[in-house]
């Protein structure tokens, strides 16, 4: 039996390798590309942030904080205020994911868990191409095609569900035997149902995503005990996505809040604090800017980057708070491979 040579003592200690973790190469520039690229877009959302905000200073100076408060558009007597226009943003939008999320919702589910393996790239296709049509062709299409079904619609919910205020029509008898058309066209309620359209592709999306990263093996424990493919789903892929759910739903919110032409083809401006949805007679900020910047005074001009403003942090908070979600959320990387 040999024995191993003894080190000499008098040697010096190796000392262990260093690892360098910046990168080199490829990588280097590959990071430092996509580096610039992060901070420009912080740098570009971050200065048309600065330039609102400074537009919006003289506003506030002449009309101080009635601006925010005033539910009244009235430039020949120099009185604005975006308290109904804000307000009108907020319930199309909120209307567009009443009709939004469930469609979202079981799209995604259908896609990922029913739809068949040669037949799911073709839907997702289909989805995300809805993301690609142009908001005037929803605009038009809302309006020439949907508007006169919507309107039946709300005269249908005014007649049986009149006593909830929401539903309310002021000035109008559902009960009579020949109904007034006109009466239930142009409202939030119809601007909502191409906004809705327009923000599906997104919110089923992300919802898609996080559904598809679902671990099997919790699937596979939930089928071994004898659930069913529903129960599967109730039991894993809803809790598993609902991070991905709550999120999906913020970031159609926060699109549909800043939708311009679909709603401004639709809907007859009314600068009135309504919580009647099916009344005629609404707006938002959006379509507020584009009807009213081409023939804007430099002092209403002012006003309307102020709105514009306002629009912009609000959209900025519900997209903040729908990211902040979504990487919260567990996202599949504990998934089996």
């Amino acid at each position: 039996m040999t024995s191993l040579p003894l080190s000499d003592p008098g040697a010096p200690e190796a000392e262990p390798r260093r690892i360098s973790r910046r990168p080199s190469g490829g990588d280097a520039v590959f990071v430092n590309v996509f580096r610039v690229i992060g901070a420009s877009v912080l740098v570009i959302t971050g200065g048309v942030g600065v330039f609102l905000a400074v537009q919006t200073v003289p506003t506030l100076r002449h009309y101080g904080i009635d601006f925010l408060t005033t539910a009244r558009w009235e430039p020949e007597v120099d009185l604005l205020g975006i308290a109904g226009v804000v307000v009108g943003t907020v319930s199309i939008a909120l209307l567009a994911m009443v009709f939004a999320f469930p469609l979202a919702l079981l799209t995604a589910l259908f896609i990922t868990e029913y739809a068949p393996a040669r037949v799911k790239p073709f839907l997702v296709s289909l989805v995300d191409l809805m993301a690609a049509v142009p908001s005037i062709v929803y605009g038009l299409w809302g309006f020439f095609l949907m508007m006169p079904h919507v309107a039946e619609l709300s005269y249908w919910l005014q007649r049986h569900f009149g006593w909830v205020p929401f539903f309310e029509i002021r000035d109008t008898d559902p009960d009579s035997p020949v109904w007034d058309t006109t009466r239930y066209i142009a409202s939030s309620f119809c601007a909502s149902v191409p906004v809705a359209m327009m923000v599906l592709p997104m919110a089923c999306a992300v919802m898609r995503q996080v559904f598809s990263q679902t671990p099997p093996g919790e699937r596979e424990a939930a089928l071994a005990l004898g659930a069913t493919k529903w129960g599967v789903i109730t039991s894993v892929v809803l809790p598993f996505g609902r991070g991905g759910i709550i999120g999906g739903t913020m970031l159609g919110l926060g699109r549909a809040l800043g939708e311009t032409i679909a709603v401004a083809l639709i809907i007859s401006p009314a600068f009135e604090i309504k919580w009647n949805v099916l009344e005629v007679g609404a707006i938002s900020v959006s379509s507020l800017i584009a009807i009213q910047f081409s023939e804007a005074s430099p002092s209403q001009l002012s006003a309307l980057l102020a709105a514009g403003f306002v629009l912009f942090v609000l959209t900025l908070v519900v997209n903040t708070c729908a990211a902040m979600i979504v990487n919260r959320s567990r996202s599949g990387a504990d998934a089996d491979a």
